[in-house]
């Protein structure tokens, strides 16, 4: 954590209130003590991650904004406590247990094979054959020869069908990356760290959720004590379904962009911990705005997040007035980013911003067309694209054209001048279909 700073807005735990009941407040302080148990004996394993106060984004959101930066865990993602909570009480029950199985293409394999290295155990994780070779050479260097890594299936249900099947087969101790009592009393252990390392806990915690781990086990750790905002990416926004429906429901289909929240459905444990959210306290964040955060953030703080990690801090987009002057925390949950990504993410941005669009342009077939189309274009307008895709007519032919500016309104001025030039052309940037085969 840096150096001391001025925290405002600190919130004092208060009496729950008298409509609880005293169970209800046992099982909170069990859970607590249970929490603080997990984080004092991730010590002797791994440093805390910090607790460092944003200038950037407290200065543009007026209030005092704070990152919890799981991106820096060893390995770069909170996955890492609670396969350490789990494997750690798993041996605890029965020393015998010498191999673990889990199925993950990302960052709950990394925490794995970590932990299968640190204690001492054999791992073996599944992943789908797509799986990209980046991550399954970190996940390899993370658990060295402890572990083994089986490529299976194209989709990861048929992975996940895979990895259960064998875990049974020898006996295994299966580890869920999230629908797991242990699992979630270790990732509550951000919480716990949020409320040492400032001293209180905050006005308001803002954090990503997937499965569910991290959010159920840091709600359940500071109860009603604290505001949580929980954010979901739009393509995968599986607690908001189950919460409308009041239990975990599997969606048709998830958009695995931001994959590590993308889950098709919500683990039923976690969702007993959630289930009593407010779901105006859950939103949900276009993958496409997304993408202009991830690329703020490393530009402007030089801090490299992935999809998920970003979630926290791209939703205080939407929250205004409700965390102005308040102290906030956004967990940055994950920074396992692949470069060869960077691409896509700044497409998706620039495309989201509207300062990129695609348009599919009947040329005429003359000497000169081309030079009247370019005559068009102003000087912050850049072709980044343009592609002949057939003749659509003896004297036409169609154009892919992608066209770069530098503020959105100059798209408005370009439509106008290709309408009073004459020529014919249709606006494809946001047609999924045409997007998907063309762009």
């Amino acid at each position: 954590m840096p150096g001391p700073a001025v925290f405002f807005g600190m919130f004092c735990p208060l009496p729950l209130p008298a409509h609880e009941t005293s169970f209800n407040q046992d099982v909170m302080t069990d859970f607590r003590t249970l929490a603080q148990a997990a984080e004092t004996a991730m010590r002797d394993v791994f440093d805390p991650t910090p607790l460092q106060r944003n200038d950037h984004l407290s200065e543009r959101y007026r209030a005092n904004i704070l990152l919890k930066r799981e991106d820096l865990s060893p390995v770069r993602s909170y996955k890492l406590r609670g396969a350490f909570n789990a494997m750690r009480k798993v041996l605890e029950r029965d020393p015998d247990i010498t191999q673990f199985v889990c199925a993950s293409a990302g960052n709950h394999a990394q925490g794995v094979a970590f932990m299968c290295r640190h204690f001492g155990v054999k791992g073996v994780i599944f992943m789908p054959v797509t799986t990209p070779q980046q991550k399954i050479g970190k996940t390899e260097k993370f658990g060295g020869d402890a572990v083994s890594i089986r490529l299976t299936g194209d989709y990861f249900d048929d992975t996940l069908a895979a990895a259960q099947a064998y875990c049974s087969e020898i006996k295994g101790h299966f580890l869920s990356p999230f629908d797991d009592e242990d699992v979630i009393e270790g990732q509550a252990s951000v919480g716990v760290e949020i409320e040492q390392q400032l001293g209180g806990l905050p006005d308001r915690i803002v954090m990503p959720v997937g499965g569910g781990g991290l959010s159920s086990g840091v709600r359940s750790y500071v109860g009603d004590h604290t505001a949580i905002t929980l954010v979901e990416p739009s393509g995968g926004a599986c607690l908001a379904a189950a919460l409308q429906a009041g239990q975990p429901t599997r969606l048709s289909h998830v958009n695995t962009f931001a994959d590590g929240a993308a889950v098709a459905q919500i683990g039923a444990r976690t969702f007993e911990r959630l289930r009593m959210v407010d779901p105006s306290d859950v939103l949900a964040i276009s993958e496409d705005r997304l993408c202009t955060t991830m690329l703020e953030m490393l530009n402007v703080e030089g801090i490299v997040l992935e999809p998920a990690g970003a979630l926290a801090v791209d939703a205080l987009k939407d929250m205004g007035d409700a965390i102005r002057g308040k102290t906030v925390v956004c967990v940055t949950s994950g920074g396992n980013f692949d470069f060869e990504r960077l691409p896509e993410v700044k497409e998706r941005a620039q495309r989201y911003s509207g300062i990129k669009k695609y348009f599919v342009l009947r040329m005429p077939q003359r000497p000169g067309a081309l030079k009247d189309f370019l005559s068009i274009l102003g000087p912050d307008d850049d072709i980044a694209r343009f592609e002949y895709l057939k003749k659509s007519a003896r004297n036409f032919g169609s154009v892919l054209i992608g066209i770069e500016t530098k503020h959105p309104e100059n798209f408005s001025h370009i439509e106008h001048k290709l309408d009073a030039a004459g020529f014919e052309y249709r606006d494809i940037t946001n047609d999924e279909v045409l997007a998907e085969f063309l762009i």
